[in-house]
């Protein structure tokens, strides 16, 4: 019988705490189960009907679990969304500097789309779904060249066989300057400080000869700063790329994208480390969705 040893004699030996120790949840209220039958069995052998008490207690007892699993349990399944919304979907980001000022201010918590350039499978990168083509003008968080372990954040100013030219802080794509119009100074609260702040009328689109719609950036011009690029780091395709004491002019090679900060003069992008590929693209940024220093801050940005 399932739950009892008969000894040498014939009775039936009932198991005790310590066997039961040893035997899972389940095989245990198994056991006190037959254990209960077996009794009941005997009890009505000696012409007994009713006892005062019976095993439910303790088989309940033994199914239950604890409370910590029950816990854990409940958190797998938030888990497992968390980790989907993150790999595959949006993903949140903290902006640490101010090469993105005026756009996105430093403190500023952000949303990145995912899956609108593609779905990729993490770990491996593998692209699984064509998405929207990269478009001038695209805020987009990506991991950083030299150190991919690094995301970055920058406006796409150039794509695949592109020439962008930044020449005496003038913004040039393909031979077409970018049309530019003076704001009001920004005041930036950091160093107290105001700085010349432009309007350019971006052209849009996602190829040399398709120009696009236009789009209204704001960006900032520090007139302190000259506008020769020193330090270039030396990176892939640098042959492509003129520099001189009026800066740079670059020829964008296939699957690669020049990526420029909103603070023209206050960051380190394409001009200095060259070109993003492809490959290294997280998500195009939309939303800023807290900034505890000014909530006046939240909202769309594209």
């Amino acid at each position: 019988d399932v739950g009892a040893n008969r000894g040498l004699d014939g009775h039936v030996k009932h198991l005790t705490a310590d066997d039961l120790a040893h035997l899972g949840r389940h095989r245990t209220s198994a056991v006190l189960e037959a254990q209960e039958t077996q009794r009941q069995a005997d009890l009505r052998g000696m012409g007994i009907e009713k006892v005062d008490i019976d095993l439910a207690p303790a088989r309940e007892e033994a199914l239950r679990q604890p409370w910590w699993l029950d816990w854990t349990a409940g958190l797998f399944p938030v888990i497992a969304v968390v980790f989907i919304l993150r790999s595959f979907l949006f993903e949140p980001f903290k902006i640490p500097s101010g090469s993105m000022i005026p756009t996105l201010l430093v403190g500023d918590l952000i949303l990145v789309n995912k899956f609108h350039y593609g779905l990729r499978l993490p770990v491996i990168n593998l692209k699984i779904t064509d998405g929207n083509p990269v478009q001038r003008g695209d805020v987009m968080v990506f991991r950083y060249p030299p150190k991919p372990s690094l995301d970055y954040i920058k406006r796409v100013v150039g794509v695949p066989g592109d020439e962008v030219a930044y020449l005496n802080k003038q913004l040039t794509i393909n031979g077409q300057s970018v049309p530019k119009s003076a704001l009001p100074d920004f005041f930036e609260e950091d160093s107290l400080r105001y700085i010349k702040q432009f309007q350019e009328t971006f052209p849009t689109g996602s190829h040399p000869e398709q120009p696009g719609p236009t789009k209204a950036v704001r960006l900032l011009n520090d007139a302190e700063r000259p506008a020769f690029i020193p330090g270039a780091d030396d990176f892939a395709f640098k042959d492509q790329c003129r520099y001189t004491v009026e800066g740079v002019t670059c020829k964008v090679p296939p699957g690669h994208f020049f990526m420029m900060g909103d603070n023209r003069d206050n960051s380190l992008d394409s001009r200095y480390w060259g070109f993003v590929p492809e490959r290294n693209i997280v998500g195009k940024a939309f939303f800023v969705w807290m900034n505890f220093g000014n909530l006046k801050r939240i909202g769309s940005f594209d």
